[in-house]
């Protein structure tokens, strides 16, 4: 996975349900900027703001509940230009102001689209809010965790599957 493919996945998953609570790890300024940090980047308020939006966007259209076509603002502008090294090539994106990170998880999202097709997708428990990279072989995972989500599905089957029937 790249880096940019990590930083979508993690971007996808900053706002998980917690306890029964709903959480938003870019919730604030100072947030946005430790989660950046911690994924070795840094961001300008309108860049978090940026992010927020294009999360929101991503967050749809990998549940299905919007096209892609909505990404199209997060790319005006954006341009991969070639400069050469003393290694080689080295493509550069170019971005607008406060729309690098953005675009970054729009292309690695269409990246995976492409190189692995339906393996982007999020947790089959309902009361989940994360998203899975499934890189299983057969590509059938369905929970963000077997630990947790998975655990609960089942245990929810069994309960619902051996409980008594309901006495008139």
């Amino acid at each position: 996975m790249t880096p940019d493919q990590e930083l979508l996945l993690d971007l996808l998953n900053t706002t998980p349900v917690l306890a029964g609570t709903p959480r938003d790890e870019l919730s604030d300024v100072d947030s946005g900027r430790a989660w950046l940090a911690a994924r070795g980047r840094t961001a300008s308020t309108g860049e978090l703001r940026t992010l927020r939006e294009v999360r929101a966007v991503l967050q749809d259209v990998v549940r299905g509940e919007a096209p892609a076509r909505e990404l199209a603002p997060y790319l005006e502008g954006v341009a991969y230009r070639p400069s050469l090294t003393d290694e080689g090539l080295e493509w550069r994106l170019e971005a607008p102001r406060h729309g690098e990170a953005a675009a970054r998880v729009v292309l690695a999202w269409d990246e995976l689209r492409t190189s692995a097709p339906n393996r982007l997708r999020p947790c089959e428990n309902t009361e989940c809010r994360l998203f899975l990279l499934d890189r299983s072989k057969a590509n059938r995972a369905r929970w963000c965790s077997m630990t947790t989500c998975g655990n609960r599905m089942k245990a929810r089957r069994h309960y619902e599957r051996t409980r008594p029937a309901p006495q008139p």
